[in-house]
């Protein structure tokens, strides 16, 4: 009878439970973003590539006119 008792002491406590619904939750939250970081991970290789290729073509101006800013002016640009 005495074993009866412990069993239900056992079953009535529930600080065990709410920890492994925590653990299983975030679990699930990990394994989620790591999911989308897989599928991620592939576009954003192809998009830094094709930046950088578009970086490497850019031209380079070393020094400034004054024409950039009335072009920029011109095209509705208002410097602060």
């Amino acid at each position: 009878m005495m074993k009866f008792f412990k069993i239900k002491k056992f079953h009535d406590e529930e600080d065990g439970a709410v920890t492994v619904d925590w653990v299983v939750l975030t679990a699930a939250v990990v394994g989620l973003g790591a999911a989308a970081m897989a599928l991620i991970r592939t576009q954003t290789a192809g998009l830094s590539g094709k930046i950088a290729a578009y970086l490497d073509k850019a031209p380079v101006t070393e020094s400034f006119t004054g024409e950039e800013i009335t072009a920029g002016e011109a095209a509705g640009y208002k410097p602060q």
